[in-house]
């Protein structure tokens, strides 16, 4: 049985009448990750209750290897691997016109997730190959 690969890109959203991170998370899916890997990829509404539903959901069912979640910014300028995540501030409306009351992802969760992965390590490796056209940053502020 091979490893499975999940990445998800996010649905529309504000300005976003097409959601880049999905498109690109598509055009992943059409050029695989090799043999050895099972990728799967899935679209998530901009919704914290989908959001929060879906994801743990998808864990269980898949039990994947590596989870990534591919997002937009409107301000970033380089492609931006996130070391952090936080779980509380959050008090931008989804696309449902909701947030949750707590302004938390999780209720009583941690306040942030750091990713096992050394974000600093991978973005070092991939902006010293050849073929890298845009740079590939770390940031320890996902935002809200």
């Amino acid at each position: 049985m091979l490893p499975i690969v999940f990445v998800t890109g996010f649905g529309p959203f504000g300005d976003h009448e097409i959601n880049a991170s999905w498109v690109s998370v598509q055009e992943m899916a059409k050029m695989g990750l090799g043999e050895e890997v099972d990728l799967r990829v899935e679209e998530l509404p901009v919704e914290y209750q989908a959001v929060k539903q879906t994801v743990p959901t998808l864990w269980k069912k898949y039990k994947p290897k590596l989870m990534v979640h591919v997002g937009v910014s409107g301000l970033a300028r380089t492609i931006t691997l996130e070391q952090v995540a936080h779980n509380s501030g959050y008090e931008r409306l989804d696309v449902q016109c909701k947030c949750p009351d707590s302004r938390c992802c999780v209720d009583d969760g941690d306040d942030t997730l750091v990713s096992i992965l050394d974000m600093e390590d991978i973005c070092s490796r991939v902006n010293q190959t050849e073929t890298q056209g845009t740079p590939v940053v770390a940031s320890y502020d996902a935002g809200r």
